[in-house]
């Protein structure tokens, strides 16, 4: 059986030593005078033009003059980001490497991106990973402002790539947060939990992915949980590692 894996990239394959929260807030003080609630502010799971919107609700600007400078933070955001990163900020999850080189030369599997970063600042992040051939495509925070509708629109580019029609199990999203457990619940696709960013392990149990692992240590393992069969059975129940 095919499989599209799709992976987040902050807190599940990497972090970037803060770059992209600095650089938003300081974008968003040039545009709006404020960045809001930003160092209360739960980035998890969110989609870059979301992080404007919500934290500039927060400031009490109106969803007009947010949509009115979206473009132009954006923009800012990502010529911040651009400056401001070095490769020394950039540190794989543990495990990450081995994990992805097993699944691209797994000839079942196909790699793409699901994230809440711009298309441009997400490839900058992988860049000094070397991991940006792995991932020859995605959907992305500059698709679409929801985070749940990102989905759907991967399985689509999916389909256009390879001409084969992901849906239901088959779809395997792997991230860190709440949101990556449940943005591709409606489409039945198996989710895959890591504990590796901010969200603690128990809260993300409480959403019951399909599969919950501490990290990516352990190839086997994770190949097992994301991959959803074991010697080509399914794997154990929902939730357990």
């Amino acid at each position: 059986m095919r499989r599209l894996v799709l992976f987040d990239i902050d807190g599940t394959l990497l972090s970037a030593g803060g770059v992209s929260s600095q650089a938003m807030r300081d974008a968003l003080v040039a545009a709006f005078g404020t960045a809001g609630p930003a160092d209360e502010y739960d980035y998890s799971g969110k989609t870059d033009p979301q992080i404007v919107r919500d934290l500039m609700r927060a400031a009490g600007f109106s969803d007009a003059a947010i949509d009115g400078r979206m473009t132009a933070v954006l923009a800012d955001y990502r010529a911040r980001f651009d400056r401001g990163l070095r490769p020394e900020h950039v540190r794989a999850k543990p495990g990450v490497t081995a994990v992805v080189e097993a699944l691209a030369a797994d000839a079942r599997v196909t790699l793409a991106l699901l994230t809440g970063n711009i298309e441009p600042c997400a490839h900058a992040k992988l860049a000094p990973l070397g991991l940006n051939p792995r991932f020859p495509f995605g959907a992305y925070g500059s698709d679409h402002e929801d985070r749940y509708r990102l989905p759907s629109l991967a399985v689509t580019r999916a389909l256009a790539r390879t001409g084969t029609s992901f849906s239901g199990k088959t779809v395997v999203i792997v991230g860190d947060s709440v949101h990556d457990v449940l943005c591709g619940r409606t489409l039945g696709v198996r989710a895959v939990a890591v504990a590796t960013g901010r969200t603690p392990r128990e809260r993300l149990a409480l959403e019951s992915p399909d599969a919950l692992l501490d990290d990516l240590s352990d190839t086997s393992r994770a190949l097992e949980g994301i991959l959803g069969e074991v010697n080509g059975r399914t794997l154990v129940p929902r939730g357990a590692t």
